[in-house]
């Protein structure tokens, strides 16, 4: 565990074939320029990861990265986690735009805007959640948790590699937003309307926050609307900032699939 605290906060290691596969995936789709230095496999794997090298061989002659066998403690050497499979990918930064025109926004889009969420793993959770249920981008503050990208890819399976990221500063992306005509909605218990009740029609921004922090009270302002996730019960503690980015984007996607 005190490894993971001490590496996760800055890490480009991306273990197993799911976020390297995810990488690989968003540099031909364009959605992403994230370099891949070299690619390390376990040696004592080399039989089981057999069709995974020949693509990972193949997609390294495209892009200009070697793929290299060392001892499983290389691996382990670097990795924070223990699912790699004998596979991990030492990686570069990855550019974030900046999102500053309402031109680049599509006429029905649906956008999400995370801030104050604590841990890279509920991020990355929130990410593979709204990847699943369509999002078309995630806008990030200028303080994220993409330096962990490692991290957010593995709790993610892949997602935040495959899904356009830009950063911005908070305030102004709602004014951009509503500028180019979206609906912009808050989750936020200080309200009376309910997710499930409440019409959420594309084109539109979903702001959410984490769980301690929330949403802070000059965003909260500038939005449209307010909606709460009902509870079957009493309950005074929120849920987690995953959870409720999931059920809000799994309802949006449901009141928007005609």
């Amino acid at each position: 565990m005190r490894k993971e605290q001490e590496q996760f906060a800055f890490s480009t290691v991306f273990e197993g074939m799911t976020s390297i596969r995810a990488i690989l995936h968003g540099k031909e789709t364009g959605v992403n320029d994230r370099t891949i230095d070299r690619i390390l496999y376990d040696t004592a794997k080399e039989k089981k990861l057999l069709k995974d090298l020949g693509y990972l061989r193949y997609m390294g002659s495209r892009y200009g990265f070697p793929v290299e066998g060392v001892d499983a403690e290389v691996i382990d050497s670097y990795a924070i986690g223990n699912t790699h499979g004998g596979l991990i990918a030492i990686c570069g930064a990855r550019t974030l735009p900046h999102l500053s025109s309402p031109d680049l926004l599509p006429e029905s889009g649906f956008f999400a805007l995370i801030e104050g969420i604590e841990d890279p793993y509920n991020f990355g959770y929130a990410m593979r959640s709204l990847y699943a249920c369509g999002v078309d981008g995630v806008i990030l503050g200028t303080r994220n948790w993409m330096s962990a990208a490692g991290v957010v890819a593995r709790a993610s399976a892949g997602a935040s590699e495959q899904l356009p990221l830009y950063v911005a500063d908070v305030s102004d992306t709602i004014d951009l937003f509503k500028g180019a005509g979206y609906l912009t909605v808050a989750a936020d218990l200080r309200t009376d309307r309910t997710l499930g009740t409440t019409p959420l029609p594309k084109p539109l921004l979903l702001i959410a926050g984490g769980e301690k922090r929330g949403i802070s009270r000059s965003i909260l302002d500038k939005v449209d609307l307010l909606v709460k996730i009902p509870y079957g019960r009493e309950f005074s503690a929120s849920l987690s900032a995953a959870s409720a980015v999931t059920m809000f984007a799994y309802e949006i996607m449901r009141q928007n699939l005609s």
